[in-house]
This record gives C-alpha cells, structure tokens and sequence, in this order.
C-alpha cells in the first residue's frame, strides 16, 4: 500500500485556499482509497507541474520530430477515445504552424476504412496519440498503416512506455517513439492528466523550431490552470452539485474539441447518469437547442476572438431570452456582463486572451475535469472507477481485427 497522496504537496497548498480540498485532504488515506478519489483528484490537480515536464521533454525530442516531420506533406493525428478528441483540439494549430494538411482520424476509422479517410497528399505522417498504448486500435491502426502505406512515417506519443504500441514499434525504421513522464499515466478510469499531456507533447510539432515559443505556451497554460485551481475549485464543486440531469458544452474551432472532451468525461465520470452533448455555438440552434430543458447546465467555452465571440454571445442572449437551461457556465476572460442571468457561473481565466482560443483547450480540459470529478461525487460514484458494473474499462478490451 502506498504510505503518501500521490500530489500531496500541492494538494495541502491548494487547501490552504479552498475549502472543499481541505475536506477531501482532511480523510485518511484509506479512507480516500474507499471514497475512490486517491488517484483521481491529484491526476487533476498536478497537470500545471506535469505540463512543464512534458514541455521539457518533448523539446529534448526536437531530433525525433524533425525527422518524422520531414518532408511531409499531410500529418494526421490518430487515437481513440479521448486521444482522438485530443487531435480535434490540435489540428488546426499545427496545420497553421506547419503550413500542411492536418486532419484528426479516429483510429476506428482507419481500422475500418483503411486508406479512404487518408489526406491525399504524400509523403503522410501519423501521429498516434494513447494513454496505455493497449487498446486494440492503437496497434491495429499502426499496423495497418504500414501495410497500406509503406512510405508514411509514423510518431508514437503515449503515457506507457511498456504499453504495446511503445514497445511493439520501438525500433521499427518507419516509426519514433516518445514517451512522456510515468506521472502523466493516469491510474483512474477516466483520461484526464493523461489527455492535457498528449495535447502538450504534440502541440510541440507545429513549433518545433520554436522552442522558446512552445515553452511559453505551456508555462503561461500552467498558469492560469493553476490560478483555476487556486480561485475556482469550490466555485467549480457547487455548481457540480446543482440539480442539473444534462450538461451541454459548447466551443468554437479548436475549443469544440475540448467541448467534446468535456461531454465525454461527464458521461463516462457518472456513468450515464448525467448525459451530456456538445455542439458549436451556430450550430446549436440547428436542432440541437432542443436538448436544453429545465436541468441542463449549458457549459459555455467563449473564445476571446471577436468575430467568434460576437456569435456566441449572441446565442447565450438568446438563451436566456428564452429562458432556457437551469443555468451557464461560462469559461473564458473579461467576460460582458449582459450575457449572465441569475445563478448563471464565470470562471473568469487571466490571460487566456493572450494565450490564445487554440491553446485555451488545457484550461477548457481542466475545467471540464474538475465539474466531471465533483458530479461523480455527488452522484455517490468513485472518480477513479464510476463504472460499477464495469461497463466501460481503463484499457478497452480486446476485440477481433479484421482485414489486418
């Protein structure tokens, strides 16, 4: 049995602050493992620290990822899960950056269509994305990868390095691996820590020539997750245990990845018992709109943009015109007051306009985590297993491949 908190440390100083961490720490250790909260929460919590980590590491790789980059033409991020909503939130940064196709592609979706889905400009570059690295896709989709399309070069970023994928491909001449940090391998059911770090690791292959650029990035993201932590915890726990039964998450470009990340971990976080949709602001009023009854929280990520800000704020007054939702959540910085009602939520983030709506996904991803991990609670469900009947599994079981 371990004889520490994994994140004690930071823990202890965030309860200095506020009090519903204070509450968790006050339990003894066993008690914490009984309450099915020992790994999750300090997961969550130490995502600023590991963010710097893996920053570093992904820098000291620069040698790996130029030479999978090289030449390219078209890059596709791949995973499954979580991994694959984690390419969402990066596509359109890199693409930027790099100046070539991007495009995120289930794993699912190679395993199933093969070559179909593929960018058409070659040479390509995958990139698979995993926490354990042990899922049937992650290996079933590399590998057939490479039957296809001998020429792709392939970069693996995963949490384990003992996992199938890591050692499977190790020293396979078409694909690189990088490991990132064991503390950054998520022990509870649900990807949180694990998630934000891939993001930040891959993040690193649109500025790999740009080291100094990346590092502030993630030191100004780590940051403002810190100061959510520090200023929102308590604020983040009672609007978890508010009477909503549904939770829409809405976001804009790469922020609508994060939205659907967020959905995810409230549904797997309490097992079905609070659903959840995301959506994109626009495209909310195209049907979607009609999921808001008088329990749904509306999750609203708004971009500091504003060209996009204008479209969203607009469709928050429209909810409230129509007095829809029991009440919003709203994510982002310097926030106009008209578009809050009463018992409406700010979790106003410092600096996130300078970070940029494309990076904003981390704190989006933190947010999202922390409301997913206090609905668990409430629900009377434990955040580091909620699937009591063991419906959904860490490690998705293994199933036939076929046409491999």
């Amino acid at each position: 049995m371990q004889t520490s908190f994994p994140g004690q440390q930071w823990l202890e100083a965030l309860s200095l602050r506020q009090g519903r961490a204070k509450e968790l720490l006050a339990k003894a250790l066993e008690e914490r493992q009984q309450s099915g909260y020992f790994h999750t929460l300090p997961e969550i919590c130490r995502q600023p620290q590991t963010w710097r980590e893996t920053c570093e590491l992904m820098i000291k790789s620069t040698a790996a990822v130029n030479a999978s980059l090289r030449g390219a033409k078209s890059l596709i991020f791949t995973g499954s899960g979580s991994s694959e909503y984690a390419g969402d939130c990066l596509r359109a940064s890199v693409q930027a950056e790099l100046g070539i196709d991007c495009q995120a592609i289930g794993g699912g979706v190679l395993l199933t269509g093969k070559t179909e889905a593929l960018p058409v400009c070659r040479p390509r570059m995958m990139v698979s994305l995993a926490r354990s690295g042990d899922s049937p896709e992650s290996t079933g989709a590399l590998s057939l990868m490479l039957e296809h399309d001998p020429e792709m070069r392939h970069l693996v970023l995963t949490c384990n390095s003992t996992g199938a994928l890591a050692q499977t491909y190790r020293d396979h001449r078409q694909v690189s691996v990088i490991t990132l940090g064991d503390n950054t391998n998520d022990q509870s059911l649900v990807m949180t820590s694990s998630f934000t770090n891939l993001i930040v690791a891959a993040r690193f292959l649109g500025l790999v020539n740009h080291p100094d650029a990346y590092r502030a990035i993630c030191d100004q993201a780590a940051s403002i997750a810190a100061q959510v932590f520090s200023s929102q915890f308590d604020t983040l726990a009672q609007v978890a245990e508010s009477g909503f039964k549904r939770v829409v998450y809405l976001g804009s470009g790469a922020r609508y990845g994060a939205a659907r990340e967020a959905a995810l971990k409230m549904l797997e976080m309490t097992a079905g018992r609070v659903t959840s949709l995301y959506e994109s602001y626009l495209g909310l009023r195209h049907g979607p709109m009609s999921y808001i009854d008088s329990n749904t929280l509306v999750v609203c990520f708004i971009s500091s943009d504003q060209t996009r800000r204008g479209y969203e704020t607009d469709l928050l007054r429209e909810l409230s015109r129509k007095r829809l939702g029991l009440r919003k959540l709203i994510v982002g910085e310097a926030i106009p007051t008209d578009v809050t009602g009463p018992g409406d939520v700010v979790v106003e983030c410092r600096g996130l306009k300078q970070l940029g709506d494309r990076n904003a996904v981390l704190v989006d991803a933190v947010v999202a985590q922390l409301l997913a991990f206090f609905r668990c609670m409430q629900e009377g469900l434990h955040p580091d297993s909620p699937s009591r009947d063991n419906v959904i599994n860490r490690v998705v079981q293994r199933f036939p491949l076929y046409g491999t």
